[in-house]
């Protein structure tokens, strides 16, 4: 039998084709009875599965290389400014906000400032602690730096006049004492009594203090006798602070008279004058802080 040109020729005796798609050709009279070859055609399939196989994996990896190449060229398309998509778009700083953004404004309030301690030592409308000897000299003797004293006595009266010498009683009346407290503190025969005269105001204590003259009067009592009278001759000093006027008179208990040299008697009124200007300065920081910390009225 033939074919057409081309085609293969098949005569009697020639192999004859197995039915089976895809199947081998096998000659006449081998195997059983004309029955295919598994085994082989296994083996054929299992080659043609593998040849797939590569084929699939070839192709996958070509088109991983074309989409790169495609990317890459959608990169280089941006980079080179041929993008312009976005070129209409306002700067970050002209970007419009939402009105919600905005993060809520305070004005800071500065806290008050502290009361100043002097204010409330300056007018009697304003110091109004209890003011007495015993608030002014407490305990039984003082102490500044290494230097004690002990108190000998004290003595308060409204008679500001009364308890000074010469001119002062004159310049304490004019200038509206309301009041004159006295102590008197003592160390190895040396006495010194100080006088803290009570005004209303600040002005009026710094005015008999530039007007004093005279002194105010020494005060004897428990164990100190009698000292700056008499005639002899002793150290008065004055000062002011707020509105008190402070006056001291210093010597010796024997009745010896001070002179330069006696170093013993200006320290020991300068430490006196130094210890009842610290208790003042305390009256004023006291009320202060109490007022700093009291509850709004």
């Amino acid at each position: 039998m033939s074919f057409g040109q081309g085609g293969p020729s098949w005569g009697p005796g020639d192999p004859q084709r197995n039915n089976n798609a895809g199947g081998r050709w096998q000659p006449d009279g081998q195997g059983s009875g004309g029955t295919p070859d598994w085994a082989a055609l296994a083996d054929e399939s299992a080659a043609r599965g593998r040849r797939k196989k590569l084929l699939y994996i070839g192709g996958g990896v070509l088109a991983t290389a074309v989409v790169g190449a495609l990317v890459a060229a959608v990169v280089v398309a941006a980079g080179s400014g041929s993008d312009t998509s976005g070129k209409d778009l306002p700067s970050p700083e002209a970007l419009p906000t939402r009105s919600g953004d905005a993060l809520p404004s305070f004005t800071p309030k500065a806290p008050a400032p502290p009361p100043n301690p002097k204010d409330f030592i300056s007018s009697s409308k304003k110091d109004k602690a209890p003011l007495s000897a015993a608030t002014l000299f407490p305990g039984a003797k003082i102490a500044v730096g290494d230097h004690t004293y002990a108190k000998a006595a004290t003595h308060r009266t409204t008679a500001c006049a009364s308890v000074t010498q010469g001119a002062l009683g004159s310049v304490l009346a004019d200038n509206g004492c309301g009041q004159v407290i006295r102590a008197t503190f003592s160390k190895g025969g040396v006495a010194v009594t100080i006088g803290v005269a009570v005004f209303d105001t600040e002005a009026q204590a710094q005015k008999a203090m530039k007007q004093s003259a005279g002194g105010i009067a020494s005060l004897n009592g428990a164990g100190v006798p009698t000292f700056c009278r008499n005639g002899s001759v002793c150290r008065r000093t004055a000062n002011a602070y707020g509105r008190y006027a402070y006056f001291t008179v210093g010597g010796f208990t024997s009745g010896k008279n001070v002179t330069q040299s006696d170093a013993t008697v200006f320290t020991a009124g300068d430490d006196v004058a130094e210890f009842t200007f610290r208790q003042i300065v305390a009256r004023g920081q006291a009320q202060a802080s109490a007022a700093a910390t009291a509850p709004p009225s």
